[in-house]
């Protein structure tokens, strides 16, 4: 399949080079809003719209300046519900065959399918010079990360990833704290989610050794699109479980690891990671069987950051944790609550500590040195609206991919990590490289399904 609205995969190469080669973190979008429809609104594109797809239908269909012209997805009984949600939309089972027919009647599209297919619907709309709204983590693999953000930058369309409590109050009197610099020098950040019973995340495998016949009405080669192709199987891939697996997931911290950043992120101003090490469970990383074909149940990732005039050192360490692998009991013990945070960020500063619920209001530790501070006035801010609006010609979005795709490209280096299980991987952002092993490049980009090139 050769179609206009995916690059061949000898341009994806020669592209991924030239922007390793050029500097790899953009601090400021260049994206402008282009012409809406006529009538004022912006015409709109739900690309996946079962699951997590149906609430984001549910938030663009909510402003009053969208107008929902056209929704797919692949599966067409998930498509006929949304459907009923958005009478007279145009339907699709094909993303391919939606842009080639929609291309002067949309102004902007979400992409909410699995991970692996990010990247080239993703890029299909950069292409087509139309403002992208994208589920998080953004692509698959670092490679197609880099690639994504230089083009959205270089096509002036707006963009927006899919981190939702980054609009939130909470997320931004976080960053508004750590700039400030409440808590003195941040020395060292913590961050974890080690939330239960998330069996889409948790599954252990193996694979069945069978599939099973595909179910009338699912567009299976149009679900496996880039990855390699698999026999349907119910409950282990459609529609919820493909996070657990290398071939169309990133695993619990891939996804989840972007929320949890992001205050730190944009708080601390950082750059791409001087190296990264991962540390998983043995049972994983003793089974050749589990490490070729599904993510760990528990990872530890460590990061080293390069430090700036707001950390202590000239490095930052970052710590992830999650599944049976906990922050240290030191840290958990400066919340003074009943039961330290599933999810959250700590960052230990040389004045105090700042502790960022998944969700919830930061706190300054110990409170009772912070009892006068007061939290910022903030307005309530919708994640999806504010795309909306920039879209329209407002103020630039929050999580806009200048900003976020090095924060995923540096996220996406520890699943790469969790690969090669407690080896120290140097990084050299410029050149998209490891020095030091090599060998853990292969990880950086996939080979694409043929047809599916990118």
């Amino acid at each position: 399949m050769n179609n206009k609205y995916s690059t061949s995969r000898r341009e994806f190469l020669i592209t991924a080079a030239t922007a390793a080669i050029g500097a790899p973190f953009v601090l400021e979008s260049s994206a402008k809003a282009f012409a809406a429809s006529p009538n004022g609104k912006l015409r709109h594109a739900c690309i996946g719209v079962g699951g997590m797809g149906a609430h984001d239908l549910q938030n663009f269909k909510s402003h009053p300046d969208v107008e929902i012209v056209a929704l797919c997805d692949v599966d067409e009984n998930i498509l006929k519900k949304a459907a009923e949600i958005v009478p007279g939309a145009r339907l699709y089972t094909d993303w391919r065959e939606l842009f080639k027919k929609e291309k002067n009647k949309i102004d902007a599209v979400n992409v909410t399918v699995p991970d692996h297919n990010h990247f080239v619907i993703a890029m299909a709309a950069i292409q087509a010079r139309k403002h992208v709204y994208c589920q998080k983590p953004m692509c698959h693999d670092v490679a197609e990360v880099r690639v994504l953000t230089q083009a959205s930058i270089k096509a002036g369309v707006i963009t927006q990833l899919g981190t939702q409590i980054a609009s939130s109050i909470g997320d931004r009197t976080a960053v508004r704290w750590i700039k400030e610099g409440i808590i003195g020098k941040v020395k060292h950040a913590y961050l974890c989610s080690n939330r239960s019973g998330i069996a889409g995340y948790r599954l252990a495998g193996p694979r069945p050794a069978m599939g099973q016949e595909v179910p009338p009405g699912l567009h299976w080669d149009n679900w496996i699109g880039t990855a390699p192709m698999r026999p349907f199987a119910p409950s282990i891939y459609h529609p919820a479980i493909w996070r657990a697996w290398q071939d169309f997931g990133t695993g619990w911290s891939g996804d989840i690891g972007c929320h949890i950043f992001d205050a730190v992120w944009k708080g601390l101003d950082m750059k791409a990671p001087i190296s990264v090490v991962a540390e998983v469970q043995k049972s994983w990383k003793d089974s050749p069987e589990r490490r070729g074909d599904t993510w760990p149940q528990s990872n530890h990732i460590t990061w080293m950051f390069p430090g700036n005039d707001q950390t202590e050192s000239d490095v930052l360490p970052v710590e992830w944790f999650d599944g049976e692998f906990y922050p240290p009991a030191e840290v958990r013990a400066l919340y003074p609550g009943e039961k330290y945070p599933e999810e959250a960020a700590m960052l230990i500063g040389t004045e105090g500590a700042l502790l960022i619920p998944h969700g919830g209001m930061p706190v300054l530790l110990p409170e009772s040195k912070f009892t006068d501070h007061q939290r910022p006035e903030l307005a309530e801010r919708n994640h999806y609206h504010h795309f909306v609006d920039a879209c329209l010609g407002g103020p630039k979005t929050e999580s806009h991919f200048a900003q976020t795709g090095p924060m995923t490209e540096a996220i996406l280096l520890g699943t790469v990590a969790i690969r090669v299980p407690e080896q120290v991987l140097e990084w050299d952002a410029v050149q998209m490289k490891f020095p030091n092993y090599p060998d853990a490049e292969k990880y950086l980009r996939r080979t694409y399904r043929k047809g599916w090139h990118a």
